[in-house]
């Protein structure tokens, strides 16, 4: 009679965004999973279905570096989502008070008869007309500095990774701690 090799997996799924997909997936097999399928969610996302020997050796170090890794991979979505957060706040307020400014100024110019208000209320909306304009500008070079400032912090976590990612392929492929 023929013996059978049987192998027990474990099984785990995560969702990550679809631009992240192929970033998810070297840093899982790095860890010993093996991709089974995806799916893709209803807000730009895909699930991956993931699969793994039960019996893989080194397996405790392989998940405290997957630990490790996912943290510096949160890190670095993170210090993405904050290149544009606080300029993104400041654009929109701005944004707000530059509409407030552009009403104000249609308001006086229909309220009121007159000339002076008129004039005075045309010149309010050509400045609140001209504060939307400008806001771009403010935003871009807002995002630009904050971008110069977290560039460094961004590299040092990619690197971080990618020592990571490299250690457990190479306890993957070994057979001696």
């Amino acid at each position: 009679m023929l013996e059978k090799d049987f192998v027990s997996y474990e099984y785990k799924t995560k969702t990550v965004k679809a631009t992240d997909q192929a970033r998810a997936a070297d840093l899982y097999e790095s860890f010993g999973w093996e991709i089974t399928g995806t799916s893709a969610t209803a807000l730009d996302g895909v699930t991956l279905s993931l699969k793994r020997d039960r019996k893989q050796r080194h397996k405790q170090e392989l998940n405290k570096l997957e630990r490790q890794a996912e943290e510096t991979l949160d890190t670095i979505d993170g210090l993405q989502r904050a290149k544009t957060r606080g300029a993104s706040v400041f654009a929109y307020l701005f944004g707000i008070c530059a509409t407030l400014l552009l009403g104000g100024g249609m308001c006086l110019v229909m309220l009121y008869d007159g000339l002076p208000t008129t004039i005075v209320g045309i010149a309010i909306g050509v400045i609140g007309l001209a504060l939307c304009g400008v806001n771009y500008a403010i935003f871009a070079k807002l995002v630009a500095k904050k971008t110069k400032a977290v560039l460094p912090a961004i590299d040092d976590n990619e690197e971080k990774l990618a020592l990571l990612l490299e250690k457990g392929n190479d306890l993957l492929n070994t057979d001696i701690i």
